[in-house]
């Protein structure tokens, strides 16, 4: 008789925000037909992208603007992620990146197709060579938005290409490197996380300072090694006490009864004799800090994720009113003419 499914929380994570961001960016067109809603037809994709803040970061702290198509939201949500990154780890990466859940999902296709052979195709010290990459990409995007004052990135982005691609407004080069780590993610787990995202590589930097970590009680460890498989960053977790991998998205499936045969030999704990936290906690907690923070910052008025194409100042837009003051006095200066 079959064992019955458990349920698999963190798959129920990743589709609610992969349908909330989707419905996010398909609601211009919807409110074309008329069943837009309203509250999310001022909301833009780069205005929710939590690496859009580390984008701004250098332009609002010097000159107090935001890069155009950025706004505090961006920066708000920035602030979230390095919150929960320095509790847990990368769990935005794991649980909440819309783009690293599309890969899993595609990959779930290349675990039909090669079965074993699936994500094993890189040799692992090319692999070990390749993971620098994303450091590489972090430095480029972060120094020619600082030099530039535009999201110069977006013209490769491949999430912004998946949600925006049947727009007409995507960058060429962005959809034809969304088609490769589609295809990639046939053959290697989350292509694109482990070799280029730069707010991955950012993210991962945590993992040496996280206040939580995934331990590894080798007293009641079988070495069977389950855990190292069932990892989707390829790292040996069988191999380690205390996981510090800079490639760790924290996604738990390490942890999970469903990939070790022992119970409570792989945890999460601050310490070795400090209480252990289930991953539901960890879920609740995750999920209390990023959306209660939304919710609370949308409650004080601080929060604003309206489109902005031209750029605005860092107080309630500023930059956007000198923007539509200046368009007022075009328009004046063509009346008395």
């Amino acid at each position: 008789m079959a064992k019955p499914k458990k349920f698999n929380l963190r798959l129920m994570v990743q589709i609610f925000f992969f349908t909330l961001i989707a419905l996010i960016t398909a609601n211009k067109t919807l409110a074309a037909a008329g069943m837009g809603i309203p509250f999310l037809s001022a909301t833009s994709l780069h205005a929710l992208c939590p690496f859009g803040g580390v984008e701004t970061f250098f332009t609002l702290a010097t000159t107090g603007f935001f890069v155009p198509k950025t706004q505090i939201s961006a920066v708000i949500l920035m602030s979230l992620v390095f919150l929960l990154a320095l509790l847990f780890g990368p769990v935005f990466c794991g649980w909440i990146c819309p783009f690293g859940a599309f890969q899993e999902w595609i990959g779930k296709i290349g675990k039909k197709i090669f079965k074993k052979r699936y994500n094993q195709f890189i040799p692992p010290k090319v692999d070990k060579v390749l993971r620098y990459l994303r450091y590489g990409v972090l430095i480029w995007v972060l120094t020619v938005t600082a030099v530039s004052g535009a999201l110069l990135f977006a013209t490769l982005d491949p999430y912004h290409a998946l949600f925006k691609f049947w727009t007409g407004t995507v960058a060429l080069p962005a959809l034809i490197l969304l088609m490769f780590i589609t295809i990639g993610s046939l053959f290697v787990e989350r292509p694109w996380c482990k070799y280029a995202c730069p707010y991955g590589a950012l993210l991962g930097l945590f993992n040496k300072i996280r206040i939580f970590k995934i331990r590894r009680k080798t007293d009641t460890c079988v070495s069977c090694q389950k855990c190292s498989r069932s990892c989707p960053m390829n790292i040996d977790v069988c191999r380690n006490e205390t996981v510090t991998s800079l490639s760790c998205i924290s996604c738990y499936e390490c942890t999970s009864d469903r990939n070790c045969p022992k119970t409570e030999t792989l945890v999460v704990q601050a310490a070795e004799k400090s209480p252990q936290l289930s991953i539901a906690v960890v879920a609740i907690v995750m999920l209390t800090v990023f959306i209660g923070g939304i919710f609370g910052t949308i409650a004080l008025g601080v929060w604003d994720s309206k489109t902005n194409e031209q750029g605005s100042g860092g107080k309630n837009s500023g930059g956007g009113q000198k923007n539509r003051v200046k368009v007022l006095e075009e328009v004046h200066e063509k009346i008395s003419d």
